[in-house]
């Protein structure tokens, strides 16, 4: 159950940040995952690493990781956080790739957000990569898959 204190919206139903001074630091960690859907010549050709654009699976990761850094530039009402690390995971199966993300901090709420972020944006990166080989790429299921930390503890997807 989520906490009534904790609203992005003032008494006014004006949008605002919510103030997180009073927490207690703790390490977080949060992960996220999802699939960018290609076509069997794309799959096969990233198996194969000829991709024509270069390697597509690197450009994923760190483009996973530039995405996390950057998640309170994109998600408007997201705490800027000392992101301590983030581990981006690809992994090509025959429908496509699979992706994962693994965001870490020591701070005083979650990094959620920053999770999801990198996911999104290496599947992002991976269709702009493969797009002349697979115009039908589609980036779905992104989801929360873990997190770990703060008052309401841990929490795993079954």
């Amino acid at each position: 159950m989520t906490d009534p204190a904790l609203t992005h919206l003032d008494a006014a139903g004006n949008a605002r940040m919510v103030d997180v001074s009073a927490k207690q630091v703790t390490v977080r960690t949060a992960t996220a995952a999802g699939r960018v859907l290609l076509s069997a010549e794309c799959v096969a050709l990233l198996r194969s690493g000829d991709i024509p654009k270069g390697d597509a699976l690197a450009v994923a990761r760190i483009a996973g990781i530039m995405g996390a850094k950057k998640t309170p530039e994109l998600i408007p009402l997201c705490h800027p956080l000392m992101v301590s690390g983030v581990e981006v995971g690809v992994e090509i199966v025959d429908e496509g790739v699979e992706l994962s993300a693994t965001v870490r901090t020591n701070e005083r709420t979650g990094v959620e957000m920053e999770a999801l972020t990198a996911v999104s944006v290496a599947g992002l990166a991976l269709v702009d990569m493969v797009k002349a080989v697979d115009k039908r790429a589609v980036i779905s299921d992104i989801r929360v898959t873990a997190k770990s930390g703060g008052r309401s503890g841990d929490w795993r997807r079954d």
